[in-house]
């Protein structure tokens, strides 16, 4: 049998990539058949493989891909370095500013200063680091409480940020205790603007804001101040109350002039949004320095070495905090004596500021002439009457004494006192050694309280108020006035009174309508009218009409010394009187005198 050889074609294969794909077959079974997988790969290789894999061949130069992408991861990072940084920069306070060189130090540009006050952090051309308080010349004046106890806590920060900046650690225990320490790195606003760290007293806005920052300095408008130099050195006390209450912040007024008396600096009180009105409402103005204040935005909250330091409630513990203690507390004793420097700071204060107005201090002599006249047995007496002082604080404020704390000192207490007083002054005061009767029988009690029913409780029957200018009357005692027919009154919408003492809540509201029952905590958050302020000033003037009659008129004074007016008490007898002689008298727990009680 013969086979024939089968034929062969010879043409060339047409190129796999040449070939129309709606040409192809879409099937098996039809001349539809697709081969998309054939269409873009290669024909197989005809090599035959290798027996032993070719090595990797290494190349020292990286891929430019790669290059790009470490460039990039590095940019990132840089970027969110930067922004974390801003971050934490605009949450903890510390600035930085810009500068220009000129002279020794570089001068910082008035655009790149803040527009509030606050510390900043600078640098000189050579790479040292200093630290400032900038406060924009045109700001008002007084800061808000806010800002100063703001300020106060961004100097801390800036202070630390700067000593890490010069490779500094922290100050030593004692030298943070230490009252006086000075940061070296600090520099004061006279000096920075003198450097040109900041801008100086050529500046345009200077001499406009010199008539525009605001404040009330009571007694600047008193003598030719302009004729005056700048004081080297001053202090200038704020008054302001967050509390209401008008002892804690007349006991760290007299302190803080005593205190700007041993530093020699010049004193100088702001009344601008003091609760009470006017500070010469009450007392009359104060000693008046040869010299004149600086400009406001020289006068700072800390640190507390500034040249003009402000003091004031919101800075408190930068004045009078655990650096006071242990500056001016005479630790090893155990006795009164311990707080005899405190003691004397503000019995300086006093004597120099606690001068009422011509018309309440008239009145205070007057009454305590007539107080020890009812005292004075008469001639051939061996001894006069006991006029014994009692200072009752409700309200507010409760005692120190644990069992007491939530309450107030029972007033079985004060008698109890009164009694024993009474005993070991007479009952052996004749020359034979007998009991004194007369003198006991012209022997009283004068009672001061901030509530009107202690003075008709049945524990003070026979006692006579230490003064009767100006009293906080009850409803009780409101409503009888008022229903006696020949009380003339005009319509009231309703009766207040003073029922259990001084509250905050109360005072805020003193002359605002019933119909408003928001309650208003702080003297920042509503104006007070007119009517507002004349109530406020009488109940500060009842208030230290009662304190002057108690600490000059009476020879004891039995109080808590949980209140501020008690410890202003213990001022006003002296520390002979109050102190060496016992004629002060704590009921409240076994506590010595102290004088700025900081929460």
């Amino acid at each position: 049998m013969i086979v024939s050889t089968p034929r062969l074609n010879l043409r060339r294969a047409a190129s796999y990539t040449g070939v129309s794909i709606e040409k192809l077959p879409l099937s098996a079974t039809s001349s539809s058949f697709k081969l998309d997988h054939l269409i873009y790969s290669p024909p197989p290789s005809p090599g035959l493989p290798a027996l032993v894999a070719r090595p990797r061949k290494v190349s020292n130069t990286p891929r430019p891909s790669r290059v790009f992408r470490v460039l990039g991861w590095i940019a990132g990072l840089v970027v969110f370095l930067y922004v974390a940084r801003v971050l934490v920069r605009r949450g903890g306070g510390v600035d930085l500013v810009g500068w220009e060189k000129t002279g020794d130090f570089e001068m910082v540009g008035q655009y790149d200063l803040p527009e509030f006050p606050t510390p900043i952090a600078v640098t000189d051309r050579h790479g040292r680091s200093k630290w400032t308080v900038s406060i924009p010349p045109t700001y008002n004046f007084p800061l808000t409480t806010k800002e100063y106890s703001d300020i106060c806590a961004k100097c801390h920060e800036v202070a630390a940020h700067v000593r890490e900046l010069q490779g500094q650690t922290y100050p030593s225990p004692q030298a943070q205790l230490d009252y006086y320490y000075q940061d070296p790195y600090f520099v004061d606003v006279l000096e920075a603007e003198n450097r040109g760290l900041l801008p100086g007293a050529e500046s345009k806005a200077w001499h406009v804001a010199t008539h525009s920052q605001g404040g009330h300095l009571v007694g600047e408008s008193i003598g030719n101040f302009m004729e005056a130099p700048v004081c080297k050195s001053s202090m200038i006390f704020v008054l302001e109350s967050p509390e209401a209450g008008i002892g804690p912040t007349l006991m760290m007024l007299w302190m803080a002039y005593g205190l700007a008396q041993k530093e020699k600096r010049a004193f100088f009180i702001d009344d601008t949004r003091w609760a009470y009105g006017e500070y010469t409402g009450i007392f009359q103005a104060p000693p008046i320095p040869d010299c004149r204040p600086p400009p406001r935005h020289e006068m700072l909250p800390c640190p507390r070495h500034a040249r003009h330091l402000v003091v004031s409630v919101a800075t408190a513990r930068e004045t009078f905090g655990n650096g006071f203690d242990s500056e001016f507390e005479q630790v090893e004793k155990q006795d009164a004596n311990r707080e005899r420097p405190m003691y004397d700071l503000a019995r300086a204060g006093y004597e120099a500021l606690f001068h009422l107005n011509d018309e309440d201090k008239g009145y205070v002599n007057n009454r305590i002439a007539e107080l020890k006249l009812k005292a004075k047995v008469g001639d051939g007496s061996h001894n006069d009457g006991t006029i014994v002082g009692v200072h009752v604080r409700h309200g507010d404020q409760h005692p120190y004494e644990y069992q007491y704390s939530a309450t107030y000192m029972p007033l079985t207490r004060y008698v109890e006192t009164i009694q024993q007083v009474l005993d070991d002054a007479h009952n052996t005061s004749m020359p034979n050694g007998g009991e004194d009767t007369m003198a006991k029988k012209h022997s009283f009690t004068v009672l001061a309280s901030d509530n009107p029913d202690v003075y008709e409780a049945d524990e003070f029957s026979g006692a006579v108020r230490a003064q009767e200018r100006i009293k906080l009357a009850s409803v009780s005692h409101t409503k009888a006035e008022e229903q006696n027919p020949h009380y003339m009154h005009k319509f009231k919408e309703e009766t207040f009174g003073w029922e259990g003492g001084f509250f905050g809540s109360m005072f805020w509201n003193l002359g605002r309508s019933s119909n408003n029952n928001a309650e208003v905590k702080t003297p920042e958050s509503l104006a007070p009218s007119a009517e507002t302020t004349r109530l406020r000033s009488l109940i500060g003037r009842s208030y230290m009409m009662d304190l002057a009659v108690l600490g000059q008129g009476a020879d004891v004074v039995i109080c808590t010394v949980s209140s501020a007016g008690c410890r202003m008490v213990g001022v006003i007898m002296g520390w002979e009187k109050a102190m060496e002689k016992g004629n002060w008298m704590n009921i409240d727990g076994n506590y010595m005198w102290t004088g700025v009680a900081l929460n």
